[in-house]
């Protein structure tokens, strides 16, 4: 594996990540086995794979629907923070991080550098994250309808 390779900030993001997925999920899907119709699927016979796929899967969908994009946020922010510390992705490969690390070397004559980079991570990251929370608003069935002003 070489010093350039995008796998290594990859596998890291990933490790980093997968408490705070997890965690939910599971706590999610053993609430759902408790439920009548996952009682109600054994009681007519259908087996354990057959249950997960047909019962607690779609149950689980708006869930994941929902999470992925504020971990997709999450991920660029940490990715951006790697690669800025010279974890992440090495140059000649663009990443916010490293502009921003370059930028700052240069920050008296060209602050331009470091500003550009530093708002379209903001813009993106922020971006990402309104449109979660819009879809999550979206999904939620427990959401109380607002009249529109």
């Amino acid at each position: 594996m070489s010093g350039t390779s995008l796998l290594v900030p990859a596998l890291i993001i990933g490790f980093v990540y997968i408490p705070y997925v997890a965690k939910p999920l599971r706590g999610q899907v053993l609430s759902l086995r408790e439920r009548e119709f996952v009682d109600a699927a054994r009681v007519l016979g259908i087996g354990d794979a057959r249950i997960i796929a047909s019962e607690i899967l779609p149950n689980l969908a708006s869930t994941l629907i929902v999470f992925f994009p504020l971990m997709m946020a999450n991920a660029i922010l940490l990715e951006a923070g790697l690669s800025y510390l010279g974890a992440g992705v090495q140059p000649p490969n663009p990443s916010w991080g490293t502009m921003i690390g370059d930028g700052i070397a240069l920050l008296p004559s060209s602050i331009h550098m470091t500003l550009v980079p530093g708002a379209m991570l903001v813009l993106a990251v922020l971006g990402i994250v309104v449109f979660g929370d819009g879809l999550r608003d979206a999904l939620d069935p427990r959401a109380v309808a607002r009249p529109a002003r």
